[in-house]
């Protein structure tokens, strides 16, 4: 005989058809449960970590690993801090940069942005905006001549292309004869970038350190000195690291600090659907338990012959345990065939369907992120899997507890 003997019986249990068809719409029922519960936790954290992976290689792209700032004023003496800082083995970049916010105009538009002036011989050695430069060229942006580089979305609320001139209002104002006006100045577009956050493209505005110096008044000394590492993740450590070599005290802020409450937020997200979608495997294994208790109730003879053929009850909680089991393990097969599949389609499948219906999920005037990236994480996929299995495991045992402790006499009575 095949052995052992509650794997024999319970598989011929569960190929065997019941007189009871019910049983066997919640079976596949249960099996359709475990599938979808197990694709769908796959896909939503596949598509979550593309998220988190999207806005983490954008924001970091656009933003420095950390920053130098003094704790009052411009910070003068900015040539010889960034030579210093450039010599730790640490830091593969460093750039000095001046920020502020302004208003720009042009006609009847107005809207606010944030200045940043840069060295555009430096900034690629601490952030990718100038990689991202769709229109113009990065090589106009000279001292003196004030250009601008605007965001794709700054550029098309004010309704300007490359060559148009726009004026910048900042908020730092000056006395005349005719009061008090604000400081005015023109400016010409030379470029414009797109890095497909709405964050920056809608608000970000690029200029030459020497104009932005003299639009900001700060003299000869900047804003602070954008540092690039050599470890993202060490960024607080190494931070603390650079400020220890600088002569003097300054201000170093890194990336962990400026935006930890948002990646905290995605965090969060992430483990409360983690935690919804559990529930659907949760539902599906309440499931299995309905109809093992059903097919305990149709076997009631079969386990009274079993026990008087010297069955032990650990033999009869075998043979149900392998029935439960056998639909956990299907479903979770094909929820885990179901979700790889689908979590490496993700960014095929959503721009046919919005081609199909003429829609779009994530536009780009309300998300940071306009399309729908998918990241497969194997330790995802090992931990869904792994769970589904033991709840559906954990969903036998009393199914098959229940019928270890049928009393043969009682069973067989009425048979």
């Amino acid at each position: 005989m095949f052995r052992p003997l509650q794997l024999y019986i319970g598989l011929r249990y569960t190929k065997a058809k019941r007189r009871n068809h019910f049983v066997s719409f919640i079976s596949l029922t249960s099996m359709l449960g475990i599938a979808v519960g197990v694709t769908a936790l796959i896909t939503v954290l596949s598509v979550m970590n593309g998220f988190e992976h999207e806005l983490r290689e954008r924001i970091l792209g656009m933003v420095a690993h950390a920053t130098v700032a003094s704790f009052a004023g411009p910070l003068d003496h900015w040539q010889a801090l960034t030579r210093d800082l450039r010599e730790q083995p640490y830091v593969e970049g460093a750039a000095p940069y001046v920020s502020g916010e302004v208003m720009l105009t042009r006609g009847s538009a107005v809207t606010g942005a944030l200045v940043r002036g840069i060295l555009p011989a430096e900034e690629p050695s601490v952030s990718q905006v100038l990689d991202k430069v769709v229109a113009g060229r990065v090589s106009d942006l000279k001292p003196g001549t004030f250009g601008i580089i605007l965001g794709g979305g700054l550029a098309r609320a004010l309704g300007v292309e490359v060559g148009d001139d726009i004026t910048v209002v900042t908020p730092e104002a000056r006395i005349s004869v005719a009061g008090i006006l604000p400081r005015i100045r023109r400016f010409h577009v030379v470029a414009l970038f797109e890095v497909d956050m709405s964050q920056y493209d809608r608000s970000l505005a690029l200029m030459h350190l020497d104009d932005a110096r003299l639009l900001f008044r700060t003299g000869k000394g900047v804003t602070g000195i954008r540092l690039r590492f050599d470890d993202l993740l060490a960024a607080p450590r190494l931070a603390r690291k650079a400020a220890a070599h600088l002569p003097g005290f300054y201000r170093v802020s890194d990336w962990t600090e400026q935006n930890r409450n948002f990646f905290r937020a995605v965090s969060t997200e992430k483990t409360v659907m983690f935690i919804i979608l559990l529930l659907i495997v949760g539902v599906a294994a309440f499931n299995i338990i309905s109809t093992l208790v059903m097919v305990v109730t149709d076997k009631q003879a079969d386990i009274a012959i079993l026990r008087t053929l010297g069955a032990a009850p650990q033999t009869i909680m075998g043979v149900f345990i392998v029935q439960g089991a056998l639909i956990g393990v299907t479903g979770t097969v094909l929820g885990v065939l179901g979700g790889v599949g689908l979590a490496l389609n993700v960014e095929t499948i959503v721009p046919a369907i919005e081609h199909l219906f003429h829609v779009q999920f994530l536009p780009a005037d309300v998300y940071l992120i306009s399309d729908l990236p998918s990241k497969l994480q194997p330790t995802d996929v090992v931990h869904i899997t792994i769970t589904a299995l033991l709840l559906s495991l954990l969903a036998t045992l009393y199914p098959a507890w229940r019928a270890a402790r049928t009393v043969p006499a009682e069973a067989l009575r009425y048979e």
